[in-house]
């Protein structure tokens, strides 16, 4: 039924069922429909708008599998999926930052634009593109695109208010399921999963207002597109793992993996499970800091 993908870190590269992603967008859409339905608010709601961030960020996922797009290309599609929420105006101006405490962009003026212009037409499409990119580069191995996503949601799903944690209990065990198997080796998300896990992490951090948990959730997301940005702009150079039928390792640390696997021979669980463990440490450490700032 599936399109099948070469799984190239197991033995005879066995060729595994991909753009399984799908399934956890059609879920968490019709649940997010399901729940606008019976919500008090029909005109505007922020399970509406969550539901066709997904769908968006799921459609743009199905096209990368597809057409396979170059990454100066596909780069900016999280833009398109960023519109539902300038649109419906469903996330709040108020953002809290490290430096400058509570921002207020209803106040702000900058050359003559208001500030609510920019944060809904600026400030929110960076926080999508950025936060689904990350998302989208950490991949390769079995687990990544999905063990490390559904960490980041977890964390966003306790830091947030309980009008707003309803909206992820569906999503996030649709993709917990989808997790398991995928650590199993039997199944790919594709792009299609990433691309919405990603953009499902930055829109409920803004429909919910806890961006700045979103910022430490996602730091070893961060830190692995820092490093292939910064190989490929300034060195041209591409990360790349060896597998030598056995175990993964590396010459060199261009990425998050290679830096894990760097004069190491170690598993794809075992790279995974440290990665995993990252994702952990820096989901609690956003934790803790929404509760000691709130």
């Amino acid at each position: 039924m599936f399109p099948k993908a070469i799984d190239y870190h197991k033995p005879n590269r066995p060729s595994i069922p991909n753009g399984l992603g799908i399934l956890y967008v059609l879920a968490s859409v019709i649940y997010l429909f399901l729940l606008h339905r019976f919500s008090n608010n029909h005109t505007g709601s922020p399970e509406l708008t969550l539901a066709v961030c997904i769908l968006f960020g799921g459609f743009l996922g199905l096209i990368d599998d597809w057409m396979d797009l170059r990454w100066r290309y596909k780069a900016f599609l999280p833009i398109i999926a960023s519109l539902p929420i300038a649109v419906l105006r469903q996330a709040t101006p108020v953002m809290s930052t490290y430096f400058w405490g509570k921002i207020d962009f209803r106040v702000i003026h900058f050359f003559g634009i208001p500030g609510e212009y920019i944060f809904y037409f600026g400030v929110i499409p960076l926080i999508v593109t950025i936060t689904t990119n990350a998302v989208n580069q950490l991949g390769g191995l079995n687990g990544l695109e999905t063990v490390c996503p559904s960490i980041a949601l977890f964390g966003l799903l306790v830091a947030a208010s309980p009008e707003f944690q309803v909206m992820l209990y569906l999503p996030l065990i649709v993709y917990a399921i989808l997790a398991y198997f995928n650590v199993r080796g039997k199944i790919f998300v594709g792009n299609t999963g990433s691309f919405a896990i990603g953009i499902t992490l930055a829109s409920f951090a803004l429909v919910a207002n806890i961006e700045q948990t979103l910022v430490i959730s996602i730091l070893p997301f961060v830190l692995n597109s820092s490093l292939i940005l910064i190989n490929a702009l300034f060195f041209g150079k591409k990360a790349n793992v060896s597998f030598d039928g056995e175990k993964l390792s590396s010459d060199h640390r261009r990425s998050l993996v290679t830096l894990v696997t760097y004069k190491k021979r170690l598993s794809e669980r075992q790279v995974v499970a440290i990665i995993a463990l990252m994702m952990t440490a820096s989901t609690c450490a956003a934790l803790l800091v929404e509760w000691f700032t709130l």
